[in-house]
């Protein structure tokens, strides 16, 4: 969290305008954008283009190298692997291609899957990229999340890096005993490594829980921010949504 000294590998820092637009605003436009794409018929595949040219006009916009979203964008890699497999294994009828009988049901099946995940997976990078994770907290207070989700993601982004770094601790002094994860048999010791940083991390929770019941906790985070959000910042934020949805309406009358 940047108000704690935390910073995050998916944040490019920047002071662009989609930067500078709330973070309620790019939440709730990259979730309709998201919708819109996934009503979007399959065979609509020139909607498909257009969207990523929307993705590539905001990332322009906000000044993101298109290789930086790249780069980043092979946390989807385990689900193509998956649609790979239904053109092999679905049902007919089948087109033939370099040798291989493919079902035609399978192939439209894989492309939806990635497609649509590529999309949605670029999209969630944008909005990460463009919003600091203290602005996507923020966001979700504005949007009336519930408080017991908001505590829980604000504390979780707080000690993660603690629990990492205390993980880390744990694995150099067993390395350092003679330990080496890479033999089979030493797996018992590495599972109650990872049990006894769980009783670890839980002992710490409550002793942060009594701190903070000690310094007045109400079950509730406070406020970060009280600037109100203005309609010229919804309709700049929107806009991208509109374009969005006239393309959804596209593939539905085209398909």
């Amino acid at each position: 969290m940047a108000g704690a000294g935390h910073g995050h590998p998916l944040h490019l820092a920047g002071t662009s305008p989609v930067h500078r637009l709330p973070a309620e605003v790019k939440i709730v436009a990259a979730f309709l954008g998201v919708v819109c794409v996934v009503l979007t018929p399959r065979e609509a595949f020139p909607v498909f283009g257009g969207y990523l040219v929307l993705l590539a006009a905001i990332w322009v916009v906000a000044g993101i190298p298109p290789g930086w979203m790249v780069r980043r964008s092979v946390i989807e890699a385990p689900f193509v692997v998956l649609a790979v497999l239904l053109p092999l294994t679905g049902g007919g009828p089948h087109v033939e291609w370099l040798g291989l009988q493919l079902s035609e049901p399978g192939l439209l099946g894989a492309w939806n899957i990635i497609v649509k995940g590529t999309l949605g997976v670029l999209t969630s990078l944008t909005l990460a990229a463009t919003t600091s994770l203290r602005d996507l907290l923020l966001g979700l207070q504005r949007l009336h999340a519930p408080a017991l989700v908001v505590t829980i993601v604000t504390l979780m982004l707080r000690y993660v890096d603690v629990i990492a770094a205390e993980g880390r601790r744990m694995r150099l002094a067993r390395i350092s005993r003679g330990h080496d994860p890479r033999f089979l048999w030493q797996a018992g010791a590495t599972a109650r490594g990872v049990g006894s940083l769980f009783v670890r991390s839980y002992e710490r929770g409550e002793r942060v829980h009594l701190a903070m019941l000690s310094r007045g906790w109400t079950g509730a985070m406070p406020r970060l921010s009280e600037t109100p959000t203005t309609r010229r910042d919804w309709v700049a934020g929107l806009a991208p949504v509109a374009v969005a949805l006239g393309l959804a309406v596209t593939g539905w009358v085209t398909a």
